[in-house]
């Protein structure tokens, strides 16, 4: 039995619209190909979702807050900052080839769609540096750091690590040496935060 507007969550929707998308591709997925796949009308999707911007925006920042929630426990964790700061550097590097590796259709799409997005994107790196900032000040509070501003740093790691976790270079992280790549770069930045 197909579900009616009454039982008809956001987090259902969006679940179809990622299908869709991954069906479709951004530029042919319509919120009425959405409710087709639920089993509802249009309207019953535009109760949840005002507009077809809001709906994909909102699909986006799903699609970011997967990697965000699982580094926010690496950041969080009581344990040794540099061994933190590797590891939340590897989760990011290794989340995001998962995605690009996994389905790269639905990874091509939410490039377009991350492109197309508001504030979602700022508020995702945002979020990002703010666990990095978070592993540099307490790695600067226990001494492992040298002393300075933890967010200047913490924007510099991400920076300076962004082949690892930018979609524009999906396409390097299937290559050959590009684990010994990233080694040696966050080997050289752990370096340069021991000061």
């Amino acid at each position: 039995m197909a579900p009616t507007s009454e039982t008809l969550t956001a987090e259902r929707i969006l679940e179809a619209t990622e299908e869709v998308l991954r069906r479709h591709g951004p530029a042919k997925a319509t919120v009425v190909d959405v409710a087709r796949a639920l089993g509802v009308s249009h309207g019953s999707v535009y109760r949840h979702f005002r507009t077809k911007a809001a709906l994909r925006e909102a699909v986006t920042k799903r699609w970011l807050d997967r990697s965000s929630e699982a580094l926010a426990g690496i950041a969080a964790a009581d344990r040794d900052p540099e061994a933190r700061l590797r590891d939340w550097a590897r989760g990011l590097f290794e989340a995001k080839r998962r995605k690009a590796g996994d389905d790269p259709e639905l990874f091509a799409t939410y490039s377009v769609l991350v492109g197309e997005s508001g504030t979602v994107v700022g508020d995702h790196l945002d979020d990002l540096t703010g666990q990095l900032t978070r592993i540099v000040r307490d790695g600067m509070a226990a001494g492992v750091f040298a002393a300075g501003d933890p967010a200047t740093a913490a924007g510099a790691f991400f920076r300076a690590t962004a082949c690892f976790h930018d979609p524009c270079h999906a396409a390097r992280w299937a290559q050959p040496g590009i684990d010994e790549e990233f080694e040696a770069v966050v080997e050289l930045l752990v370096r340069g935060l021991r000061g």
